[in-house]
C-alpha cells in the first residue's frame, strides 16, 4: 500500500507567499483582496490558511497581483 503524500508544508509556503505578495501590493485587508478576486471572504481566508485550491484560482490571483507564476514561485535569497 502506497503512503499518501503530505503536502502540508508546500501549502503553508504557498499561503505565506500569497499573504506576503498581497500585502506588498497594498492589499492589507484580505477581505478587499477577496472582493477583487470575486471570491467570498471565507473561501479566500481558507487559501491563506493553507487549504488546497485550484490552479485557475492561483492564475486569477497572479493576474490581480499583476505578477507571473514564475514571480509567484520565485524564492528570494
Amino acid at each position: 500500500m502506497q503512503k499518501q503524500e503530505d503536502y502540508s508544508q508546500d501549502f503553508l509556503w504557498i499561503s505565506n507567499r500569497l499573504k506576503e505578495l498581497r500585502k506588498d501590493r497594498g492589499f492589507n485587508n484580505y477581505e478587499h483582496f477577496a472582493f477583487e478576486l470575486g471570491m467570498s471572504r471565507s473561501a479566500y481566508w481558507r487559501i491563506e490558511r493553507g487549504s488546497n485550491f485550484e490552479m485557475k484560482t492561483l492564475l486569477r490571483i497572479c493576474k490581480v497581483l499583476n505578477i507571473s507564476l514564475q514571480d509567484f514561485f520565485k524564492i528570494e535569497e
